[in-house]
């Protein structure tokens, strides 16, 4: 019986180890993820700056047809006012031009507020498109390190199961099943140290005659009140 002991407290340290490596692989799983998410998020931005010069390209594109448009109605008119014959005309077609050179003055106006506005928001592309080379780089340099450790984690993982289940096979399958649903009910911890007349899994009183009889090892206790199985290391009082 003492060797069943050692063996599931060697099952209990491999499950740890293995509880400790899984939960590694996960951390470096979750760091893979932010790094992902973080340079996606700094392609959105880049991609709504992208988006948003575009459409400023096109307003553009449309306030410089509107000017040629102004300036040709002008030229238009200063050609057909030599043709005039009227005051009246005159003063009419003399009232459009000065209408369309208002026109021109404000798209001009426009198109210098446009301007400078596509500059800073050009500067604003290039920092981006900077920043995400960058950080494009670092990212997949990150993600490879970290795929790395955690191919060299699963690895170990391997080994340990396969050790694992070497001293499963020796303990039994109903030992290792109550071992099992232990280590679920009582978050992975499925044995517990008998010290001083108490189990230290829930640092209750254990009865004295149980804990008297655990310095026998002729058998396998579990403790009454967390119903972990009961191991003891310490030397029975003389």
């Amino acid at each position: 019986m003492k060797k069943k002991l050692e063996l599931l407290e060697q099952l209990q340290g491999s499950d740890k180890g293995i509880d400790e490596q899984l939960s590694a692989q996960n951390e470096h799983r979750a760091a893979i993820s932010r790094l992902t998410e973080d340079l996606a998020a700094l392609q959105r931005a880049l991609v709504e700056r992208q988006e948003e010069m575009a459409s400023l390209r096109q307003e553009k594109a449309a306030l410089e047809a509107a000017l040629h448009t102004e300036q040709e109605n002008i030229r238009r008119s200063e050609t057909n006012m030599k043709e005039i014959r009227t005051n009246k005309e005159f003063q009419a077609v003399g009232r459009e031009i000065t209408t369309a050179r208002k026109q021109v003055a404000d798209i001009e106006e426009q198109l210098l507020q446009l301007v400078s506005r596509m500059d800073e928001l050009q500067a604003a592309v290039d920092t981006l498109l900077g920043e995400y080379s960058a950080a494009e780089a670092t990212t997949a340099q990150g993600i490879a390190e970290m795929q790395q450790a955690i191919d060299s984690l699963q690895q170990a993982i391997d080994t340990a199961v396969a050790g694992r289940e070497a001293i499963a096979k020796s303990l039994g399958s109903n030992l290792v099943r109550r071992y099992n649903q232990l280590r679920e009910q009582r978050r992975g911890q499925a044995l517990a140290e008998a010290r001083d007349g108490s189990c230290t899994g829930c640092n209750m009183q254990l009865p004295p005659q149980m804990y008297n009889t655990l310095f026998r090892m002729e058998e396998i206790f579990f403790c009454p009140h967390c119903q972990r199985i009961l191991i003891l290391k310490q030397e029975q009082p003389t």
